[in-house]
């Protein structure tokens, strides 16, 4: 698999999101925020996609080995069906929690739902970790270390700011960004310190 190819598998998902959304819009009736959900994943994948086609030649290269690995080929086969089965069930509990569910008990169950097969996601990226060589494995694990302190420092600073009502986010959206900035973090401090020790 080579980033050239990831690029397209995110465009031709992006355009199958769009185009729910527009049948969920047009042919279906589905409420706003149904559409809003498929456009908003297509727009993800989108943009990953527009990033991945700016990417520094080095580092495409730099990937497109790391992708022929064996241990990234199983990373790979693990990480896609924990991905699609996330995003199945992510918009299957928004859907059903704007429905209303009345028990808390069943309403919080089908709330962390989409958080399960992220589980079988960790599971395979520290298997991923201790299959890939000592170098490769001191970068992952510095990209996680630097996205981690970082992403904690940004959190602690919103709560100090939302707490001197500089600024006024809602706790939950802010709880939800964690994950997805945690990810970006740690891909722009891997890319870094690839060039640096390679």
């Amino acid at each position: 698999m080579t980033v050239r190819r990831w690029m397209w598998i995110f465009i031709a998902i992006a355009l199958a999101a769009f185009t729910l959304a527009a049948a969920g819009r047009f042919l279906l009736a589905w409420p706003d925020y149904a559409v809003g959900a498929w456009v908003g994943i297509g727009g993800g994948y989108l943009i990953a996609a527009l990033l991945m086609l700016v990417l520094p030649r080095w580092w495409r290269q730099h990937c497109d080995e790391m992708f022929a690995t064996q241990a990234s080929r199983r990373y790979q086969r693990a990480v896609w069906p924990a991905m699609i089965v996330y995003s199945l069930l992510l918009f299957a509990s928004m859907w059903w929690i704007k429905r209303g569910i009345e028990p808390v008990a069943l309403r919080a169950l089908v709330a962390v739902a989409p958080v399960l097969p992220l589980l079988f996601f960790l599971r395979a990226a520290l298997r991923y970790l201790r299959e890939i060589d000592e170098l490769q494995r001191r970068i992952e694990t510095e990209a996680i270390g630097i996205a981690s302190l970082l992403v904690s420092m940004l959190y602690f600073a919103g709560g100090l700011l939302q707490q001197a009502k500089v600024i006024d986010v809602h706790a939950g959206n802010m709880m939800i960004m964690v994950f997805p900035l945690l990810c970006g973090i740690y891909g722009i401090a891997k890319m870094v310190l690839t060039r640096r020790y390679l």
